[in-house]
């Protein structure tokens, strides 16, 4: 089993000094500047083009540098931003609702339950007012009511309506606009586009960050790209688990080999459990797809009050129903954070009242939507949606309740990074889910695509001209010993998984371990279980190692290759997660414990020995990970047990 040590703790995050709600502005006057005609001379790599990635790209090049770009899909317009349905939010306060900046921090804090920087969220929240009016100039169609205004919803862990959508598409929407900025930059010439290209290591030459190896994912040829500095957007870890709501493609290896490289890995096991996604169908199953968030605000979730009481959903009398939520939390209702919300239905499950087949779903019910408001309303809030669960389960949700089960979603952990968004790698930043700043041990719907647009267009833009304006760049020699060394790298590695020639595919690796990682690491974790995991988990690598297929060769497209690369760091990456969450003797957010909860059932935490970030360094191959500790200091919202009874 992976041990670890303690070593020096993160005593300076780069937070200026002073009250909470002057220091973005006091960082964005002390920045150094770059002068416009100077910023051409340098190369920024920008690794991702969903809405952090593509909204950095897009700005810093409309700023004036050369910007290096990377996707490895076919177009940036399929990044998996694309597929968030809800909402985004921002503290406009349209509603006249009492909604206000440190309102949505304080909420942001707390549905965080207390773990993330109070600096970086009160920054997120000020930041949020501008990305409406952005997205607004570059012609994102946000729903409207009926005086003119844009129209707002509820999401889960708040009172306020503060969450802008575009039906059920509003990641698409915020994509399209990001990628129209793109697009035009690239037609400038300064954004140099490289599609189907995956990113496979990272440069670090005298202590900084200064280029990528890449893989042309349909010729199979490996290139070097040199630059400046080098922006990670891309993405988060969920895929870990094998069934998600992520695509398929999406997954750790750039953050992961940046971590091998000397970047910090904070809090890996933060990850969340969304409740409002269709159940697991069968094994043949690669992915599972969510039904947003939104779908709470109208939809009722109940299960029936009777074990094991199989009929059908519509016979079922209304006093034979518990409707769970409005019971348990009757302040918040079916707008609970998704943490709290994924536990009741597990938990309705387990007691054996959960619906459908094996028992694993809780329905979510528009009976008195439509009564209320009538069938042509739900249909022009929720069309889409219903649509797309018709299409899939073939039940139709005007009829019948849909049927729903938590998934893996998102990860709050990622890269450890500063006020600045650098991580302990000089030159190296990440944005958006690669990094771990915002959302703490759970996050509030809606606030995925608020980070990745405030920290593309607002404030990497600032914290890098400063990064830029204080370092000198000496020219890299493309012949450079530290370039060379991991060139070789790379392509030893893809050799090795080429000639192993075994009898088992990436993909049956990745089911196994992701299997090991819901059942012991997911919802619910415990010491067994998770001692259990970080036992099994270096075998599995090994016999990866040994047994792994991998048809073709590495000089055309390969997907199983793609696949083998990923699932490698994957069965790395996993071990750390389950470390981190065996560590963390507490309960918060979506990380629990069973072994620290409350008398209501509720997450537990230990604030005396676990109110800090666990940002763990690498080692180097068989070396013990070393954790360092940032101090999280609350000194604006006060620790308190979270409630939303």
């Amino acid at each position: 089993m992976l041990d670890y040590r303690v070593g020096e703790p993160i005593a300076d995050t780069k937070a200026p000094e002073g009250p909470i709600g002057e220091r973005w502005s006091t960082r964005k006057f002390e920045a150094k500047l770059v002068n416009p005609s100077n910023r051409r001379k340098h190369k920024v790599i920008v690794v991702g083009t969903g809405l952090a990635g593509g909204s950095a790209g897009a700005t810093l090049a409309e700023q004036g540098y050369h910007v290096i770009q990377f996707c490895f899909q076919d177009s940036p317009r399929r990044a998996h931003s694309v597929a968030a349905q809800g909402g985004i939010n921002a503290a406009k306060n349209y509603r006249n609702d009492g909604d206000s900046v440190y309102r949505l921090f304080y909420d942001t804090v707390k549905g965080g339950d207390f773990r993330s920087r109070e600096s970086n969220v009160h920054r997120l929240a000020e930041v949020s007012v501008q990305i409406i009016d952005q997205c607004v100039a570059q012609g994102v169609p946000f729903a409207r009511e009926y005086g003119g205004l844009l129209d707002t919803r509820s999401f889960g862990g708040v009172q306020v309506q503060r969450t802008f959508y575009a039906r059920g598409q509003t990641g698409q929407q915020l994509l399209i606009g990001a990628y129209q900025a793109l697009e035009r930059q690239i037609d400038e010439g300064n954004i140099e586009l490289h599609t189907r290209t995956e990113m496979l290591d990272l440069i670090v030459i005298d202590g900084k960050a200064r280029g990528i190896v890449a893989r042309d994912l349909t010729t199979g040829k490996l290139t070097t790209y040199l630059a400046d500095a080098v922006v990670l957007a891309t993405g988060g870890y969920g895929n870990v688990f094998y069934l998600s709501t992520n695509a398929k493609g999406s997954n750790a290896s750039a953050i992961w080999r940046a971590h091998k490289r000397g970047a910090y890995m904070a809090n890996p096991c933060y990850t969340q459990i969304h409740p409002t996604c269709i159940p697991r169908s069968g094994d043949y199953q690669s992915k599972l797809t969510l039904m947003s968030e939104s779908l709470r605000n109208d939809g009722r979730i109940w299960t029936p009050k009777r074990e094991g009481d199989d009929r059908p959903a519509n016979e079922i009398p209304e006093e034979e129903r518990d409707y769970y939520l409005e019971r348990q939390y009757p302040s918040f209702g079916n707008l609970v954070p998704r943490d709290i919300a994924s536990r009741a239905a597990k938990t309705q499950c387990d007691i054996g009242k959960g619906v459908g087949p094996g028992g694993l779903g809780v329905y979510l019910d528009f009976a008195d939507a439509i009564a209320r408001m009538g069938q042509p309303a739900v249909e022009a809030k929720y069309g889409n949606l219903f649509d797309m669960y018709q299409r899939i389960t073939a039940e139709n949700p005007y009829k019948v309740p849909m049927r729903i089960y938590p998934a893996i979603h998102y990860t709050m952990g990622g890269l450890w990074v500063d006020y600045d968004l650098q991580t302990t790698i000089p030159g190296l930043f990440a944005i958006g889910e690669a990094n771990f700043s915002d959302h703490g041990a759970n996050r509030l719907g809606a606030s995925a695509l608020m980070q990745g647009l405030a920290d593309g267009y607002f404030i990497l833009p600032t914290t890098l001209n400063h990064y830029i304006a204080s370092n000198k760049f000496p020219d890299v020699d493309a012949a450079d010993p530290a370039v060379a060394e991991v060139e070789t790298g790379v392509q030893e590695r893809l050799e090795k998984l080429l000639s192993i020639n075994g009898t088992r595919t990436a993909d049956s690796f990745h089911r196994e371990l992701g299997t090991l990682m819901w059942d012991y690491a997911g919802m619910s974790r415990n010491d067994g279980g998770l001692r259990k995991a970080l036992d099994r988990i270096p075998e599995l690598r090994e016999e990866f190692w040994r047994s792994v297929k991998v048809p073709g060769t590495g000089f055309a497209l390969n997907q199983q290759l793609e696949k083998a690369n990923r699932v490698a760091d994957f069965l790395e990456f996993g071990e750390l997660l389950v470390l981190d969450a065996l560590v963390r003797e507490e309960s918060a957010g979506g990380h629990f414990r069973e072994e620290h909860q409350d008398s209501d059932g509720e997450a537990a935490r230990d604030d005396e020995n676990f109110a800090h970030v666990a940002a763990w360094e690498y080692c180097g191959p068989g070396e013990n990970p070393v954790l360092h500790k940032e101090a999280l200091e609350f000194d604006y919202v006060h620790l308190t047990q979270r409630s939303y009874a």
